[in-house]
C-alpha cells in the first residue's frame, strides 16, 4: 500500500477523519448511557418524594412553579390521603453551593411545616458540605429543620440571625441548602389555594402566616 504523502492537505484530511471517528464514538456512548442515567434520576426522584411525605399517600402529578428572578422552575407534587390534601413534595435548588448547584426534595404538610427532606444532587466538599444529607434532620442543637415553617421560622443560619445551626466549617454549603429550603416553601405557598387544593381552614392559616 502506497504511503500517504505528507502534505498539509493530507494532514488536514487525516485529522478530520480522526475527529469524525471520535465524535461518532462519543455520540454512541452518550446514546447508550443517556437512558440509564435518566432512569436512575427518575427513580431517585420518586424515592425522594416518598421519603419526604407521610406513608400511604397518592401523588398528583407535578405543578411547575416559577419564582421571579430564578432561572429554572420548581416542581410541586401534591399528596393526598384518599380525597384529603395532606401536603406536597417540592423539588427545589440553589445555585450557590460551594461547588455549584444543590438540588433537594422537601416535604411539607398541609400547613406548610417541613416534614422531611432528601438531597438529590450536590458536589460539596466531602466531610464538610456533604454532611447536609443528614445534618439538617439530626436532633442536635438547632440543626433539625423538620417541623419548621417558612412563614413562622427564620430559615437562615444562626450566624445570619436565623434559627438553624450551620454545618461546622461549611457555612457556604449551609447557606445554599437553606436557600433551597426557603425557595421550596415559596414555591409551595405562593399559589397555595389554587394549586394545592387546600381546605378553607388551611387557606386561612396560609394567608395569616
Amino acid at each position: 500500500m502506497a504511503k500517504l504523502e505528507s502534505t498539509f492537505r493530507n494532514m488536514v484530511l487525516v485529522l478530520t477523519s480522526i475527529t469524525l471517528v471520535a465524535a461518532v464514538a462519543l455520540g454512541s456512548v452518550y446514546n447508550l448511557t443517556k437512558e440509564p442515567i435518566e432512569a436512575s434520576k427518575r427513580a431517585k426522584r420518586e424515592n425522594a418524594i416518598m421519603e419526604v411525605l407521610p406513608p400511604d399517600v397518592s401523588i398528583k402529578g407535578a405543578d411547575t412553579i416559577t419564582i421571579e428572578g430564578m432561572p429554572e422552575p420548581f416542581y410541586v407534587y401534591q399528596a393526598y390521603a384518599g380525597d384529603e390534601f395532606v401536603g406536597a413534595a417540592v423539588q427545589t435548588y440553589s445555585k450557590n453551593g460551594f461547588s455549584g448547584e444543590i438540588k433537594v426534595m422537601v416535604g411539607f404538610d398541609a400547613k406548610g411545616n417541613i416534614i422531611n427532606y432528601s438531597v438529590l444532587e450536590q458536589k460539596e466538599t466531602p466531610g464538610l458540605g456533604t454532611k447536609m444529607v443528614d445534618w439538617f434532620k439530626t436532633e442536635k442543637g438547632n440543626q433539625d429543620i423538620r417541623g419548621l415553617n417558612g412563614a413562622k421560622n427564620n430559615l437562615n443560619v444562626t450566624k445570619n440571625g436565623g434559627e438553624v445551626d450551620a454545618i461546622t466549617a461549611a457555612t457556604i454549603s449551609s447557606n445554599a441548602f437553606l436557600e433551597a429550603i426557603r425557595y421550596a416553601y415559596g414555591a409551595y405557598s405562593q399559589n397555595y389555594d389554587g394549586l394545592t387544593g387546600a381546605t378553607s381552614v388551611e387557606k386561612e392559616v396560609a394567608q395569616t402566616n
